[in-house]
C-alpha cells in the first residue's frame, strides 16, 4: 500500500470513526476499561498496604555525640517500627522518601499503564464483530463477510499468547538494565500481545483461515507496522481508551481492503 492509498485510508478510518454510530461505540471500552481500572486501582492498594502494615518490625538505632565541659557524651537511641510506622519513619527522610516516592509513581504507572492496554483490548474484542459489521456495510458490501473460530478457540488463543507475554519479560529480565535496549525488552512482550489479539479478533470474524495465513504471507509486514504504530500510541497514556474503536476501524479498513485483493486474485 503506498503512501497516497495509507492517507486515503487514514482519512476514511478518521471518517468512520467520527460517524453517530461509532461513536456510541468508543464511549463503552472507555466506560467499561475505567471501571475495572478503577476496581483494580483500590484493589491493588488495598493489597500493597496490607503487604506494607504487615512487614513485622523494624529496629532502627541512632546515635549522636555531644560535648559538654570538655567531655563528650555519647546518647544512643533504638526504637523498634512496627506496620505503618515504618512507613512514617521512611517518609520523614528526605533520602528514603525521595526513593519511595520515585519508586511508587514510577512502577505504579508502569503497571497501570500496562494494564490499561491489557484491559482495553480485551474488552475492545466484544465490540469488534459490530464495529466490522458497521464497516461492511458503509463501504464493503461486495465483500462476504465469512470469518472462523469459536469462543473456546479464542480463549484458548489469549491464553496461550498471555503465557508467551509473561514468558518473554521473564526471559528478557538481563536487557531491563541495559539503558535504551531495556524500552524495548519492556515493550516487546506486551505488543506481541497487543499484536496477536487485534488481529486475531478482525480475522475471525470477517475472512476464512486460509485467508487468514494468505494475509499473513502476504501483508504481514504492513500489519505489524500498522499494529506497532497503534501500540506506540497506546503508550501515550488513556490514549487507547479513546483510541480503542479507532484501532479496530483502522485495521479493519485494511483488512477488508487486502481480502478484496485476495479474493480478486483467487478468481482470476
Amino acid at each position: 500500500m503506498n503512501h497516497d492509498q495509507n492517507q486515503n485510508l487514514l482519512a476514511l478510518s478518521l471518517q468512520d470513526f467520527f460517524s453517530a454510530q461509532m461513536l456510541k461505540y468508543a464511549f463503552l471500552p472507555f466506560i467499561i476499561s475505567m471501571i475495572i481500572m478503577y476496581i483494580l486501582f483500590f484493589t491493588l492498594a488495598g493489597v500493597g498496604l496490607d503487604a506494607l502494615t504487615s512487614l513485622g518490625s523494624l529496629d532502627v538505632q541512632t546515635s549522636q555525640t555531644s560535648i559538654e565541659n570538655g567531655i563528650p557524651h555519647t546518647e544512643t537511641l533504638q526504637a523498634k517500627l512496627e506496620g505503618m510506622a515504618i512507613i512514617q519513619f521512611l517518609m520523614t527522610h528526605a533520602i528514603t522518601s525521595w526513593i519511595a516516592t520515585f519508586l511508587i509513581f514510577a512502577i505504579g504507572g508502569f503497571v497501570t499503564l500496562y494494564i490499561s492496554i491489557i484491559v482495553a483490548i480485551l474488552v475492545i474484542g466484544f465490540l469488534t464483530p459490530y464495529v466490522l459489521k458497521e464497516l461492511h456495510l458503509r463501504h464493503y458490501e461486495d465483500l462476504e463477510m465469512l470469518g472462523y473460530s469459536n469462543i473456546f478457540t479464542a480463549l484458548g488463543s489469549v491464553l496461550k499468547w498471555a503465557f508467551i507475554m509473561l514468558l518473554l519479560f521473564f526471559l528478557m529480565i538481563p536487557l531491563y538494565f541495559i539503558p535504551v535496549v531495556n524500552i524495548i525488552a519492556f515493550n516487546f512482550p506486551l505488543y506481541y500481545f497487543f499484536h496477536k489479539v487485534m488481529t486475531y479478533d478482525i480475522a475471525t470474524n470477517m475472512c476464512t483461515k486460509e485467508e487468514d495465513y494468505i494475509m499473513k504471507y502476504k501483508f504481514g509486514g504492513e500489519l505489524r507496522f500498522k499494529t506497532l504504530l497503534l501500540y506506540l500510541i497506546s503508550l501515550i497514556p488513556f490514549a487507547i481508551f479513546f483510541g480503542a474503536i479507532f484501532y479496530v476501524i483502522y485495521l479493519g479498513n485494511t483488512y477488508f481492503l487486502r481480502m478484496r485483493v485476495i479474493r480478486k486474485e483467487r478468481l482470476l
